[in-house]
């Protein structure tokens, strides 16, 4: 839902002194993400998320308390250090190492396959700015699914998968077919380029926007601090997240040269968005009334034929 915020929760540990000399934690503290409902990893809903009851709400000494918190970080949970240092320290070699190649491949080969290695780059770009920017504007709710990895689902990783084949084997067996004039070629690769570019800028945007209320959940009950946004980007598009999904997903594919994929990716995301923006719609008239309703008239979701 890419049209709720509310107010964060107060950092830091609250202490509240008790007659017993114990403790009682903050019940607003975000509890772990499998007790909570993922709503598949492609949008961020900027709400403000309640921790369900735990073992936490009883009694317990302050040691307790700390010792319990310190666990999410060790390794193995889903706040683990070491798994966020791994996975960053991939991500970037990955980067690195596949720009790398990229442009040894453009700059000394005449071989259209720096595409391949291009798309790599773009991913692995992605997937760290999906941490990093959780980390910076929402730094409580960062943890190892914010890279988004594995969060998507086999659908997600197939896709990528075969559009780098696609791109491969069509580069690999075809190097010099001309299915338009050349002016076209680099035309598509151009507009491809923009669309990534623009569709990164307005999802990172949107998260920074949301700040502290951006996560990874879809919230079908209003909490009393839950806001209607209409500020910034959100006084533009009403889903600036799906909006940046969908327009960096096609620009890859320009960016590959791939029409098959290009016509799958497009129909697939158009299918998706368009269920998931009806449904989350139906829940923000219900949160917000005529106010969503008015807002809704006056902004655009950026995505044909999704109204």
């Amino acid at each position: 839902m890419d049209s709720i915020t509310s107010s964060p929760n107060a950092s830091g540990l609250s202490h509240d002194n008790r007659p017993d000399g114990s403790w009682r934690p903050p019940t607003s503290r975000r509890g772990p993400s499998s007790a909570r409902e993922s709503n598949g990893g492609i949008d961020h809903s900027p709400v403000g998320v309640n921790a369900p009851a735990t073992a936490l709400q009883q009694d317990m000494s302050i040691p307790a308390v700390l010792e319990m918190y310190d666990k999410q970080f060790l390794p193995g949970q889903h706040k683990s250090l070491s798994g966020i240092a791994t996975r960053s320290f991939i991500l970037g070699c990955t980067l690195t190492l596949s720009l790398s190649l990229a442009l040894h491949l453009l700059l000394t080969t005449d071989s259209p396959l720096w595409r391949v290695p291009f798309f790599i780059s773009i991913l692995s770009l992605f997937h760290f700015l999906e941490f990093w920017t959780t980390a910076r504007y929402n730094t409580r709710a960062a943890q190892i699914s914010s890279f988004l990895l594995s969060q998507n689902g086999s659908a997600y990783n197939i896709a990528h998968t075969t559009a780098i084949i696609e791109c491969s084997l069509s580069h690999y067996f075809f190097p010099d077919r001309q299915w338009l004039p050349p002016v076209w070629h680099r035309a598509l690769l151009f507009l491809g380029l923009g669309l990534v570019a623009l569709g990164q800028a307005v999802r990172s945007g949107a998260m920074i926007a949301a700040g502290t209320n951006f996560n990874h959940i879809i919230q079908r009950t209003k909490a009393s601090s839950h806001q209607l946004v209409t500020t910034g980007i959100y006084g533009y598009l009403r889903h600036p997240s799906y909006f940046g999904f969908f327009w960096w997903g096609l620009g890859t594919q320009l960016v590959l040269g791939n029409p098959v994929c290009f016509v799958g990716f497009a129909v697939v995301l158009w299918r998706f968005f368009y269920k998931r923006i009806q449904g989350e719609e139906k829940l923000l008239v219900g949160f917000f009334g005529d106010d969503y309703v008015a807002y809704r008239k006056r902004t655009q979701v950026g995505i044909p034929f999704i109204r």
